[in-house]
């Protein structure tokens, strides 16, 4: 069975960072190309980045760009975002996805939903308060 765990959320003041992690159990992460996405209490889903399996594919949605880094350790199986300078629009829940590949680009530019995700996680919270 495939499960993706992330974790790393919480609550933090605006301007600080955080580190959210995804890990795969019953998958190998490093095979897949890897996404964020986030939503936020009454809005729409939103792909915040993503990342193909070897790394050399990278995008960022508009929204976070120069904020958000997204990066993969291959070799722990393991996929990064972080975050830096955070504001209270970013507060949502983050969930990594499993991206069916050629919808890496399209993730971070529309809601793709099932036809570019094939798994996703139950998400970790972030939350951004003064």
């Amino acid at each position: 069975q495939v499960q993706l765990v992330e974790s790393g959320g919480g609550l933090v003041q605006p301007g600080a960072s955080l580190t959210l992690s995804c890990v795969g159990s019953g998958v190998s992460l490093d095979y897949h190309g890897i996404g964020w996405f986030r939503q936020a209490p009454g809005k729409e889903r939103e792909g915040v980045s993503s990342i193909s399996s070897t790394g050399r594919e990278i995008n960022v949605a508009d929204s976070v760009k120069g904020r958000f880094t997204i990066s993969r350790d291959n070799g722990k199986k393991t996929v990064y975002l972080q975050m830096m300078d955070l504001k209270p629009e970013d507060t949502a829940v983050y969930y990594c996805a499993i991206l069916r590949p050629g919808y890496y680009s399209d993730f971070v530019a529309r809601w793709v939903g099932s036809y570019g995700i094939e798994y996703y996680g139950k998400g970790t919270l972030v939350t951004v308060s003064s």
